[in-house]
């Protein structure tokens, strides 16, 4: 019971990164846009798009890392994988894991000491425009935390499909 409301508060959060990072989208081309149409032919630059869009990007990587891992959307090397069973599959996954832990434990632990850090001294973007760093270096430990609840619930799906135990269905 406990662990299929985790499953679904995981879902939800991973649903809910993929609406934030349609409207990020949405922004940086919207504030793209109008930052070249100011800067080319207004020959008007804008002091803030340049600065905004970046610190977008940066969330967008966030959160579009979250909803494409919980669709399978990344872009894998089928040489191998694509004809493979998924006890195959299952067993490569769990193989390769370790090297996604450990990688996840760098980007939050990391993360998490520089955004401290920024809250700490209170840093500010190098820009004409000064925007505070804090809360985008905080998305980042964040959106790896989701990311590291999903691949664990990857992870234990592969190892009950290796065992033949309880296949849970995929979302």
């Amino acid at each position: 019971m406990f662990l299929r409301g985790l499953e679904r508060l995981i879902d939800g959060l991973s649903e809910f990164a993929g609406m934030i990072g349609w409207l990020l989208v949405l922004y940086c081309m919207i504030f793209g846009v109008t930052d070249v149409f100011l800067r080319y032919l207004l020959n008007q630059p804008s002091l803030w798009i340049g600065t905004t869009v970046q610190a977008t990007m940066v969330l967008m990587a966030c959160v579009g890392g979250i909803y494409a891992l919980k669709h399978d959307s990344f872009v894998k090397l089928d040489i191998f994988y694509a004809n493979a069973s998924d006890r195959t599959k299952a067993i490569l996954d769990v193989l390769t894991a370790s090297f996604t832990f450990l990688f996840l434990y760098v980007l939050i632990t990391r993360g998490i000491d520089a955004a401290a850090q920024s809250y700490r001294l209170n840093q500010m973007t190098p820009t004409a425009v000064p925007l505070p760093l804090g809360p985008i270096k905080s998305a980042i430990p964040i959106g790896a935390t989701v990311v590291l609840l999903l691949v664990v619930r990857k992870f234990i799906r592969d190892i009950c499909i290796i065992f033949g135990v309880n296949k849970a269905p995929d979302h």
